[in-house]
Formats: C-alpha cells, sequence, structure tokens
C-alpha cells in the first residue's frame, strides 16, 4: 500500500513559479516511477511528467517542456515537480501517481496503481 499527498498548489499570475510536492508513504518508493498528470474541467486526465526510480531522463508532454521539471528525492520519498512560466493553460488539478515498475516511465494512467487526491493550480493571465 502507498499513500500519497500533494501540496503546494494556488492561485498565480501567468508567469510565475509553483513547486509542488507529492509525499509517499508506504512499501517501496524508491522503486517506483512516479508521474504527475493533470486534469482541468471537463477534460479528460493528461499526463504531465514522469521520473523513474533512478531518477534519470525524466520525461514530458510536449507542452510542458522547458518549463516544467520532474525530481525526487527518494531519502524523503518525495517527488517534485517545478512550473515555471505557468500559462492560463496550465490550469489544473495535479496528481501524482506511483507505479509497480520503476525502470521505464509511461503516460498511460492505468500503468500506475496508487494516486494522490491532488492539488489545485490556478493560472490567472
Amino acid at each position: 500500500q502507498v499513500q500519497l499527498e500533494e501540496s503546494g498548489g494556488g492561485l498565480v499570475q501567468a508567469g510565475d513559479s509553483l513547486r509542488l510536492s507529492c509525499a509517499a508513504s508506504g512499501r517501496a518508493f524508491s522503486r517506483r516511477t512516479m508521474a504527475w498528470f493533470r486534469q482541468a474541467p471537463d477534460k479528460e486526465r493528461e499526463f504531465v511528467g514522469a521520473i523513474t526510480s533512478s531518477g534519470g531522463s525524466p520525461s514530458y508532454v510536449d507542452s510542458v517542456k522547458g518549463r516544467f521539471t520532474i525530481s525526487r528525492d527518494n531519502a524523503k520519498n518525495t517527488v517534485y515537480l517545478q512550473m515555471n512560466s505557468l500559462k492560463p493553460e496550465d490550469t489544473a488539478v495535479y496528481y501524482c501517481a506511483a507505479s509497480p515498475f520503476g525502470y521505464y516511465s509511461s503516460s498511460v494512467p492505468a500503468n500506475y496503481d496508487y494516486w494522490g487526491q491532488g492539488t489545485q493550480v490556478t493560472v490567472s493571465s
């Protein structure tokens, strides 16, 4: 069993930055690929990015490349999403997710078996 809790969301203006955190408790965090997804109102859940257990070569959706950075601290059982140059279209509930695997990243929600409750990010223009 893995429990995930996101924090760090809020209301910001376009161009601002936010850092989301996802604290994990439970089994084998360091061996799991971790991902961030987001869901805007009336839209499907969208992959944002993922990081493998080793922390190497994170993957991102094209719309956030160069602006968002995923990192992890396995000693603290925490994964981060640094979001810079935020845009109104980044407004969504952001979720972290844990995969049962650690060696590859997936953009498919069904490949993640644990999810947090989400944190709201609102970017005003």
